[in-house]
């Protein structure tokens, strides 16, 4: 009983989070169960006007791994926003990111077969790690070590080694180009920050 407390405190608390993790849960269950709903989840076809695809691939997830993974780090680090910043803000945050992990993917492989919420916790990454830098905030102070292991595990995934190892495909353009575009965004509203304290 007071596990479900926990779990109903934390959804009221950070209800953008929930909502993600809810969509991923979704794009998990359609990915493993539902796969003939794939192409209209998967990015292109935006000139028939599907605008949706530009976002909806970072809510499919490939396996239950993938899922946990991306679910921990968007809890961990998108919690941390959402509670600094505002729910909207996340939101809005998560789809600016989205989209052009997205495309940063796309425009790299060429191919529409890609899905997971990794570009956008690289994004989160970025954000934090570097708005914290331009306006120190104890929420946005990550445990040590953090930045460090997920950028040596960009590194790692960049030189094909899981590809080769596990085999399965991973979305490097889409971790680069979120933590690219993260860190932009924290730049940003760190400057923003800055300027309204001073």
């Amino acid at each position: 009983m007071s596990q479900q407390l926990n779990w109903l405190l934390a959804a009221r608390q950070h209800p953008a989070v929930t909502i993600l993790i809810i969509a991923s849960l979704l794009g998990g269950l359609i990915s493993s169960f539902f796969p003939q709903l794939q192409p209209v989840l998967f990015f292109g076809n935006l000139a028939s006007g599907e605008y949706w695809r530009l976002i909806t691939p970072i809510f499919l997830h490939f396996g239950l791994v993938h899922l946990v993974f991306n679910s921990l780090w968007l809890s961990m680090l998108g919690g941390r926003i959402e509670e600094l910043a505002g729910s909207l803000h996340l939101i809005l945050l998560v789809l600016l990111s989205g989209i052009f992990s997205n495309m940063a993917q796309f425009i790299w492989s060429g191919t529409v077969y890609f899905g997971g919420m990794s570009g956008v916790v690289y994004a989160l990454l970025g954000y934090i790690w570097i708005k914290n830098k331009m306006w120190p905030h104890p929420l946005l102070h990550l445990p040590p070590g953090i930045v460090g292991f997920m950028l040596g595990w960009l590194l790692v995934c960049m030189t094909g080694i899981l590809d080769l190892l596990l085999g399965v495909g991973v979305a490097n353009a889409a971790h680069l180009g979120g933590l690219v575009i993260g860190m932009l965004l924290g730049a940003i509203f760190g400057l923003i920050n800055r300027f309204k304290k001073g």
